[in-house]
């Protein structure tokens, strides 16, 4: 039976730790995977300005060909311990469509496995990094005038991102589509989203498309809960859409925590 981890960051990430390829991969073996996509976060459009204060939300674009290489020295190194499969975490900008799709044009040819994610909202003409920290959120909020409105944009972007035309490279995997909900415990959700995320999730089962069962969410001190939840889960599995297991590791020690919990949530429904 195979078991993978199909979120896993790297040394190249800016803002991960210095952990090794090595050290993923002696951590995922150890803990019985027998399929491992390393999913760095890929270069940011380069006309894009990255909002956050370090400017370290993705990997140089400069260091593409080192990474593939690297992972790709592993998956031969390695090929007879665990399937490795070379993959990115791509950044869905609903402005930067066609720069986005000219990158996977571009690159797309080396990748196995890859996830497409929404992390950056644009509220009035700026863009923020939604998940970055919990005072960042609270500007969005004001920014935008409620949670609610912060909510409905980002479910609004998710599912322009599962819609968006990026060519014959656009990854399979739709990442944490409730990520944002990572602050919930300081800014909590009392209304109903359910209308739009039964639009992800038809749009989702109308093309084919995976989702990241995403459990870095159970680590996060505001959060408490996967990505998505219970709830969105149950109505994917009705739909047999699916749900692939992601530690979104930063560091070698957090490939395959909590992979029980994604074990008993899969097999119940």
């Amino acid at each position: 039976m195979r078991k993978k981890d199909g979120h896993v960051h790297t040394p190249f990430c800016p803002h991960g730790t210095k952990d090794t390829l090595e050290m993923y991969i002696a951590q995922a073996v150890k803990e019985g995977f027998t399929d491992l996509t390393f999913t760095e976060h890929a270069p940011l459009p380069k006309d894009f300005i990255d909002p956050t204060p370090m400017k370290d939300s993705a990997m140089d674009y400069n260091k593409m060909e080192d990474y593939i290489q690297s992972v790709q020295e592993m998956k031969e190194k390695h090929k007879n311990d665990i399937r490795i499969h070379i993959g990115l975490e791509v950044d869905y900008i609903q402005d930067y469509e066609q720069e986005i799709t000219d990158f996977l044009n571009e690159y797309g040819k080396f990748l196995d496995d890859s996830i497409l994610s929404v992390h950056f909202l644009k509220i009035n003409d700026r863009y923020y990094c939604m998940d970055f920290d919990e005072k960042t959120f609270g500007l969005m909020i004001n920014e935008a005038g409620s949670l609610y409105h912060v909510h409905h944009i980002y479910y609004n972007e998710v599912l322009k991102s599962i819609n968006s035309q990026l060519g014959d490279y656009k990854p399979k995997r739709i990442g944490h589509i409730t990520l944002v909900n990572k602050f919930q415990k300081l800014y909590p959700v009392t209304f109903s989203m359910l209308k739009i995320i039964e639009k992800i999730l038809a749009s989702v089962k109308e093309k084919n498309l995976e989702l990241d069962y995403n459990v870095a969410g159970l680590r996060k001190e505001y959060c408490g809960e996967t990505y998505p939840n219970s709830d969105i889960i149950y109505l994917a599995q009705k739909q047999k859409i699916p749900l692939i297991y992601g530690s979104d590791a930063h560091s070698a020690r957090d490939v395959g925590k909590n992979y029980t919990h994604y074990d008993l949530l899969r097999n119940r429904y």
